[in-house]
């Protein structure tokens, strides 16, 4: 590294003899930084003067030219900032274990070139280099756009950076910024937490660090090589108050030289190799106060800690455990196999203060154990006794219990839950995988908490607290019976207990049950949810496919959501919930009977239900119903005031009195389907004059041959389907074109009916106000001829043919599909459909002749119009043009396309007429008889200057050559579909 290298680094023009930067330096080793990992967070700080405001102990450092130097007089005195050291408990540094170490978190080459010629360490410079003028930092402001600009003076506002503010930014990249900042980032207060976890720091680097930073308080060196080593160099640390070990072995003398350190608080030793041969560990320590030896192997160990409270051997090895720790509250032996019951027994014994034990899976521990410990150990609170499969609680008394936990406890049985009984201050009861226990009976004032999950022969539950909040019950499948009595329960799930019979609940603040799956439950369960019947607050009950039900019946005023989704056995339902807003009936398709008096639902569907025979309903916040498909539903009765939407499609037995009963009691409805109801006649239509607000009918497919009753009552009407009603005469539309009736129609459906060419013809010339159109399927629709001329016998004699001025209409689309007798379709632009935008004419497969003029047509379907020989088209902005299967000649597209200069989509898949290659190249020369294929379509689509897309799939003839002609003739496209060439 050259001279000016190492200058620019390290900042030597800036530093003094001594190494200190600048005026007035800040430590001793101003000039050194450790960074364990490029972006970390700077955390467990604990710096008191900062904490306290007073003035730290490292002081503002300005290098720079004497031109940059600022007076700092009174008015530049620093602002105390108040540290957050004290509150940061996370470690500062959290390091990948793959990463091989080094002080920075650098590749090798990176760190060897930032050991100064003192073998000391110094950070990386910002993009390899120094600020121009670090100092400068004082002169840059922030304006009101939130850019930085030179132009405000920190001077003027009295602010400075100090180190103070400083010491709460990310240590490494403060440190990359200028000298200054790398100074202030190397107090000791941000160095209090050493974390070496799983790097490869060696013996000299962390002695350098230990020296370096004298006053740290914790250090975590879990998975570093030389563990002993480095443990042993980690308790010369006068302040150290917290050390983490592992992952290796630690001799003996480790364990002799723990009482010097004492100053430690916490000792966390995991996964290790304790001794250097089969003598006892001895832990002694005055002042140690949390201990843990986890995962650990050893022989014996001896722990005597006078102030110890936390102590864990959790999955530890050893056989005997000697504890002299008159003051330990919480011991958790878990999982420590090799201890006998004895060996339990005198630990857990030695610790009269105890307060929470842990010794699950000590297979070994016995109900005496648990008898002794419960004499010496009057305070114990908590006791883990999972997986110990001797216990059965004979004659144990433990009054102070406040957490129960007996996972899969194979002594359990319900002899135990006297015992249990005695705890009453018991506030968490886990009982899982008893496999032996069959009812629990408890009465325990303080009980929150119980868990019954895989007792595969538990029957009988009866629980009593005032408190009880949560009881998670899963996976018994013989239980048959449950007593609940709580102020305080507001959820009960019970999902899949298929034996289920009983529930009794005394539950006042209840709110949610979900008894999905609950096979055996009957139809005696509503009255536990009826007001009175003990769950006066209950929102949300859910019965999903509870198979025996089959009466449903009950009455809540706080019932909200009701689910009783594949209940296929509920033939009657009657509701009683004034509150209620949603309930689901999918799969209840054998329901007969429905009322629903009063509810407070917004929309129902019952057309799931295609056995209903009658229904009541009151709900007077309703505004949509469905009864599409209730097909032998025959009485109903509608009180919603409020409804807007009515759909009747199917019912076919519904009457005219359902409809005048309905009209009379819904005034509000805006849309009626009574499609297929051929049961509805004209005596039922008059009472569509209750409707002020009608403006959506459908009335197709039924019997009705006077459309009068609706011309008369239906003023605002907008909307009406009359599809495949072959009983109306032609002259039933008669007053529309005739009379003015129904102003306000916008859309009228005709489709399948039987009227004739002339009230066709009448109602197209005379209803200008209709928007859409459907004649879909008329049999007696004939040649659509629209040059609206009037014969010589209404002509003034001297006028061979007058073309009769026509006002513009509003028609925007026409439906003709499947017309059989349609030849022509002829639309001028006299005609003035200047708004049409759609048509539609598949499937006629009579039709030969279309000549259409529309200046708005964008849409234009001629799919399987296969007798089609001739097409004229004046649309300019036609985008949309399908000619699949037509027998239609190429030049006759090429035509009718000419004039389309909008079009994007061309369809002409299966046209054996369209877009073939007729020639063949013969010796480089095509034939010329018939113009070719690619010619055709160039020509084509030369004039489509905005067409992006061709189709040309299922044309076999189609030369993979001519794609780019085709591109070339027509930039614009953007998709051709080919069958050939995928492009």
């Amino acid at each position: 590294m050259s001279e000016s290298e190492k200058e620019r680094i390290l900042g030597n023009n800036d530093m003094d003899e001594g190494g200190n930067v600048g005026d007035g330096g800040g430590n001793e080793d101003g000039n050194e930084i450790v960074q364990l990992q490029s972006g970390s967070l700077m955390e467990g700080c604990s710096s008191s003067s900062v904490a306290h405001g007073d003035e730290p102990s490292c002081s503002w450092a300005v290098p720079g030219t004497e031109s940059d130097e600022i007076d700092r007089g009174v008015h530049f005195k620093r602002p105390k900032v108040r540290s957050l050291a004290l509150e940061w408990d996370i470690p500062f540094v959290s390091v990948p274990a793959q990463e091989e170490f080094n002080l920075f978190g650098l590749i090798d080459e990176e760190y060897t070139e930032m050991i100064n010629s003192a073998g000391q360490y110094v950070p990386p410079v910002s993009d390899g280099e120094e600020s121009e003028h670090p100092a400068d930092f004082t002169s840059w402001g922030v304006n009101g756009d939130e850019h930085v600009s030179p132009d405000m003076d920190f001077m003027e506002n009295g602010m400075d950076l100090t180190d103070d503010l400083l010491h709460m930014i990310n240590l490494c990249k403060a440190a990359k910024v200028c000298r200054q900042w790398r100074a202030a980032s190397t107090h000791e207060d941000f160095w209090r937490f050493l974390n070496f976890e799983d790097r490869n720091i060696s013996p000299q680097q962390f002695e350098d660090m230990c020296s370096r930073y004298p006053n740290a308080t914790q250090v975590n060196i879990k998975g570093s090589p030389a563990i002993h080593t480095l443990a042993m160099q980690a308790l010369s640390l006068r302040n150290l108050e917290i050390l983490t070990l592992g992952k290796g072995q630690l001799g003996d003398t480790f364990f002799l030289a723990l009482p010097d350190c004492t100053m430690l608080r916490t000792l966390i030793v995991t996964d290790a190799v304790l001794g250097n041969g089969i003598q006892e560990i001895p832990i002694y320590h005055d002042r140690l106060r949390h201990l843990q030896v986890v995962k650990c192997r050893m022989v014996r160990i001896s722990v005597r800690c006078p102030e110890l409270q936390t102590l864990s051997l959790k999955r530890s090895s050893m056989a005997h455990a000697g504890l002299n720790c008159p003051l330990l509250r919480d011991l958790d032996i878990a999982s420590c196999h090799k201890l006998l019951d004895a060996a339990v027994r005198s630990a857990a014994t030695s610790c009269p203060l105890l307060e929470s034990l842990d010794m699950s899976n000590c297979s070994c521990v016995s109900d005496e154990t648990l008898r002794e410990i419960a004499l010496i150990c009057g305070n114990l609170h908590i006791l883990n006794a999972s997986y110990c499969p001797n216990i059965s609680l004979e004659s144990v008394r433990l009054p102070m219990l406040t957490v129960l936990k007996l996972h899969s406890c194979e002594g359990i049985t319900s002899a135990s839950m006297a015992a249990v009984s005695h705890s009453y201050m018991l506030e968490v009861l886990e009982l899982d995988n008893c496999s032996l226990l069959t009812a629990v009976f408890l009465d325990l004032p303080h009980l929150r908490n119980i868990r019954l999950v895989h007792c595969r022969k538990f029957a009988d539950l009866s629980l009593r607290s005032n408190v009880l909040s949560s009881v998670r019950i899963s996976n018994c499948p013989s239980l048959q019976r449950i007593n609940i009595t709580s102020k305080s329960l507001e959820q009960l799930i019970l999902q899949k207990q298929e034996s289920l019979t009983v529930l009794e609940l005394q539950c006042e603040c209840l709110q949610e049950v979900d008894l999905t799956d609950c096979e055996s439950l009957t139809n005696s369960v509503f009255k536990v949810f009826s007001d009175g019947g003990g769950c006066p607050m209950l929102k949300s009950l859910i019965l999903d496919n509870c198979e025996s039900l089959t009466a449903v019946g009950f009455n809540s005023n706080s019932l909200t959501s009701l689910s009783l989704a594949g209940c296929r056995a509920i033939t009657s339902l009657d509701l009683t919930c004034p509150y209620l807003e949603q309930v689901s009936l999918d799969g209840c398709d054998h329901l007969e009977n429905a009322s629903f008096c009063p509810v407070g639902l917004q929309s129902l569907n019952l057309g799931i239900c295609p056995k209903l025979n009658t229904l009541d309903i009151d709900a007077p916040s309703m505004v949509l119903l469905e009864l599409k498909g209730c097909g032998v539903l025959s009485q109903a009765v509608i009180n919603c005031p409020l409804l807007k939407s009515l759909d009747a499609s199917f019912c076919s037995q519904l009457k005219d009195d359902f409809l005048s009963i309905t009209t009379a009691s819904c005034p509000l409805i805006e849309s009626l389907i009574l499609m297929s109801c051929p049961s509805i006649g004209s005596d039922g239509l008059v009472s569509l004059r209750w409707l002020p607000h009608l403006t959506s009918l459908d009335l197709s497919y039924t019997f009705l041959l006077d459309l009068q009753p609706v011309f008369d009552s239906c003023l605002q009407l907008k909307v009406l389907k009359l599809q495949a009603c072959k009983y109306l005469t032609d002259s039933s539309l008669e007053p529309l074109y005739k009379d003015g009736a129904l102003p306000t129609l916008l859309e009228l459906d005709l489709s399948y009916g039987t009227l004739c060419q002339a009230a066709i013809d009448e109602l197209l010339a005379c209803c200008t106000h209709l928007t859409h159109l459907s004649l879909n399927g008329c049999v007696n629709m004939h040649d659509m001829n629209w040059s609206l001329t009037i014969d010589r016998s209404t002509s003034p004699p001297q006028d061979d043919l007058l073309v009769v001025e026509q006002p513009d209409r509003q028609l925007q689309n026409l439906n003709c599909v499947g017309c059989p007798n349609i030849k022509k379709v002829f639309i001028p632009s006299m005609a003035c459909f200047s708004q049409l935008s759609s048509l539609n004419l598949s499937l006629s497969a009579n039709l030969k002749e279309v000549d259409v003029a529309c200046s708005s047509l964008c849409f234009l379907n001629l799919s399987n119009c296969c007798s089609l020989e001739s097409l004229k088209l004046e649309c300019p902005k036609l985008t949309s043009l399908f000619l699949q299967s037509c027998n239609i000649r190429e030049e006759a597209v090429e035509s009718a396309i000419s004039r389309c200069i909008m079009l994007e989509t061309l369809d002409v898949r299966f046209c054996p007429k369209q877009l073939l290659l007729i020639g063949k190249f013969e010796a480089g020369v095509p034939k010329t008889d018939k113009p070719l294929f690619a010619e055709a379509v160039e020509s084509a689509i030369s004039r489509c200057i905005m067409l992006e897309t061709l189709d040309v799939r299922f044309c076999p003839k189609i030369s993979p050559l001519s794609m780019g002609k085709l591109r070339r003739a027509c930039p614009s496209l953007k998709r051709i579909f080919s069958s050939l060439v995928p492009t």
